[in-house]
């Protein structure tokens, strides 16, 4: 799969796409939705469709597809090939959500929920799909949320099209599992290949698996948290595990109208900056200063 265009710009949303068979123009399609990465602390959401003709999906269903979770990595990038090898009648479409797009969203001043962000994310890919021409006539969704609301909410926004939401339907339906392995492939290959803004130094690229209860991915945030910036982009700063972290890790802030009992015991902000004393910082300087040709001023 080419991620060439998010690695180029990882900090935003990203929708790649493979070319729509002209069958899938011509004769009705079943269309799938799934995604993979939900729940991680590092690394995008990606969320995928996978459409074929009704009259094909016995073909489809030929391939063995199942559920991503169950397979390994080489049995999924194996059936991503296949899919490919089959585009005269199988065609996908992906949206990259970066961690730094999912946490601004969840955090802004009107808040954005992952549940908000899924069910959009996947309206937009189902209207991609009827955009470029895909005769789409039955959907099949991976529920987020309770289904039966979500499948009301998807009716009401494409009146002509069969939807049925299911738990579980990578595992029930062959078109869901197909868009199941398109979402796994491309975030595999998206966390391996990550393009780190940040200069870090001593960058360890072992995550762990990237889940929050992951001893690995634990000692990873606490060994890339930067006093004052905080995470690297590949973070979703959002997430409980982050911002418990932060709060043990991070210089503290003190606002002018903070009661001076709540500045008891803080770090000041300012001993970051720092050349003397405990609070020198070890680290090199952050991209942002090294950006705006900033140093530190030695008098006034």
């Amino acid at each position: 799969m080419d991620l060439s265009e998010l690695e180029r710009d990882n900090t935003g949303r990203c929708r790649l796409s493979s070319p729509v068979p002209a069958l899938c123009r011509k004769e009705p399609c079943v269309l799938g939705v799934d995604e993979a990465g939900r729940g991680p602390v590092l690394g995008p959401m990606v969320y995928a469709i996978c459409y074929c003709p009704l009259s094909r999906l016995a073909d489809l269903e030929a391939l063995k597809v199942a559920d991503s979770k169950t397979l390994s990595e080489s049995e999924r990038e194996r059936l991503f090939a296949k899919m490919q090898e089959d585009r005269d009648f199988v065609g996908w479409a992906l949206d990259v959500l970066s961690p730094n797009l999912i946490s601004t969203s969840m955090l802004g001043r009107v808040k954005y929920n992952l549940n908000s962000l899924s069910h959009d994310t996947a309206t937009g890919l189902i209207q991609y799909a009827l955009d470029q021409g895909v005769n789409v006539t039955q959907v099949f969704v991976d529920t987020v949320g309770m289904p039966e609301t979500y499948q009301k909410r998807l009716q009401q926004s494409f009146p002509g099209i069969e939807v049925t939401v299911k738990a579980k339907a990578d595992a029930l339906y062959p078109v869901v599992s197909a868009a199941s392995i398109c979402a796994k492939v491309a975030r595999d290959q998206a966390v391996k290949n990550w393009q780190f803004v940040e200069k870090l130094q001593d960058l360890d690229t072992d995550y762990g698996s990237g889940y929050p209860n992951d001893p690995k991915t634990k000692v990873w945030l606490k060994e890339h948290v930067e006093p004052v910036f905080g995470f690297p982009q590949f973070v979703r700063f959002s997430w409980r595990t982050a911002q418990t972290i932060l709060e043990k890790e991070a210089k503290d802030v003190i606002w002018e109208d903070s009661a001076p009992e709540d500045q008891e015991g803080l770090g000041k902000i300012t001993s970051y900056f720092l050349n003397e004393g405990s609070g020198t910082c070890p680290r090199a300087s952050h991209r942002y200063f090294l950006e705006r040709g900033l140093e530190s001023a030695t008098s006034l």
